[in-house]
């Protein structure tokens, strides 16, 4: 498996596979292309299909600056290692081509060219949670310990500016009041939830405290386009940053503690991204917020005492209680259902953690069972529930409303 640096990207939202992924693919064909005049960009796909929702295009444009691009869209039409795909085409003065490109963006902002496999720098030499389980018991060691001896001590440098990047992403997030935009009318929330909050604080009606404000404040950053932390992925962004600065606040952790959390969310979320997919347009949903919720319920229950093995079952329950989740996103924006579901995800990752903490940490199905599970049922799902945008609630809704025939 590859470096946790390699999961945790700071970057722009609203996608690490839309925008990420197309913004450093586009800048490494320049590279590979300096004497072009201008550049025409193919995408292929869920690229294609979610891509102005997404902002996809603004993003190349950007990269590519101050040549002219020509953005073509080709959403009934797939490359064939993966639903994100793009051709670069260099152009001259005169319009010919010098040169072409086929890439692909397989999510959390990870590329890789046609030619290229998806090459990882393996850091882990173990790649199960089934084997770092039983090394770990038998060396005497938390997961956190193990990242640290796999990615060495520089490790909590990068993480601690992910840990910065996340919070910043919180409070900018709750002081924000305005429709986001994309036209579907979204204002943002965060600010609401958070003042409500703190002006009659927590109780039976809000027991999370300012949980659900943290989550809804990073996604509706993620979806203006505000820089957030891929955890694994723009999209569920929100889920991590907010259980940990609850949990943070709860039990007044000290810095070392919560990025000990990251350490060891990236460790599962790493474990997805290896043996699955955290990508919307390969698995749906249940690839982005369930490993999200996957992660977060595992930093949770190690931040609450918990042991590895009570770790492993709170990230099991987090991913297998989003089997099946599609990715629908309304108008290829990601604010419908996008922005609510990391709120409830976060949520239900610290139940998950409060439920395995009460256990003995044994149970019957393994996270790498209901890893694999997801897996298949993601590929087993249409692809018009995979982050294309032609069904579920991105066809059941349209704003404004339309009349049905």
């Amino acid at each position: 498996m590859e470096s946790i640096r390699e999961l945790y990207r700071i970057g722009q939202g609203p996608s690490s596979s839309h925008t990420i992924g197309p913004s450093r693919a586009a800048e490494r064909f320049q590279r590979m292309q300096p004497g072009a005049a201008a550049f025409r960009v193919t995408l292929f796909g869920s690229l294609a299909a979610t891509g102005k929702g997404h902002m996809t295009d603004a993003a190349i444009r950007q990269a590519l600056l101050p040549a002219a691009v020509e953005i073509l869209w080709e959403p009934h039409q797939a490359l064939p290692r993966h639903q994100n795909g793009m051709l670069f085409e260099a152009l001259d003065a005169g319009g010919e081509i010098l040169g072409d490109w086929k890439a692909y963006s397989p999510g959390g902002g990870a590329i890789f060219g046609e030619e290229e496999a998806a090459v990882q720098h393996h850091v882990y030499e173990l790649d199960s949670m089934r084997d770092i389980l039983k090394y770990c018991t038998q060396q005497g060691m938390a997961f956190w310990e193990y990242v640290e001896q796999c990615e060495g001590q520089d490790i909590w440098e990068y993480l601690t500016e992910v840990r910065k990047a996340m919070w910043a992403a919180i409070d900018r997030g709750i002081h924000a009041a305005a429709a986001l935009t994309g036209g579907l009318g979204v204002s943002r929330k965060a600010w609401m939830f958070y003042r409500k909050v703190r002006l009659n604080g927590p109780n039976l009606i809000q027991p999370e405290g300012f949980l659900p404000a943290y989550a809804l404040a990073v996604s509706e950053e993620n979806a203006a386009g505000g820089e957030i932390v891929a955890a694994p992925t723009c999209g569920s962004s929100g889920v991590l940053p907010a259980v940990l600065r609850h949990v943070q606040e709860s039990v007044e952790c000290r810095e070392e503690a919560i990025l000990r959390g990251l350490a060891t969310a990236g460790l599962v979320g790493n474990l997805i991204k290896h043996n699955a997919s955290i990508s919307g347009a390969a698995v749906g949903c249940q690839g982005e917020i369930g490993a999200a919720c996957a992660m977060a319920a595992a930093a949770a229950t190690q931040l609450l005492g918990g042991t590895i093995r009570q770790i492993e079952y709170a990230a099991e329950m987090g991913l297998e209680h989003h089997l099946g989740l599609t990715c629908d996103p309304v108008d290829g924006l990601v604010q419908i259902p996008c922005i609510e579901r990391n709120v409830f995800a976060a949520t239900r990752a610290l139940n998950c953690a409060n439920f395995a903490n009460f256990s003995d940490g044994s149970h019957r199905v393994s996270f790498d069972e209901v890893m694999q599970v997801m897996k298949q049922t993601g590929h087993d799902l249409p692809s018009l529930y995979r982050e294309t945008s032609f069904g579920g609630l991105a066809k059941a809704y349209r704003f404004p409303p339309q009349e049905k025939e």
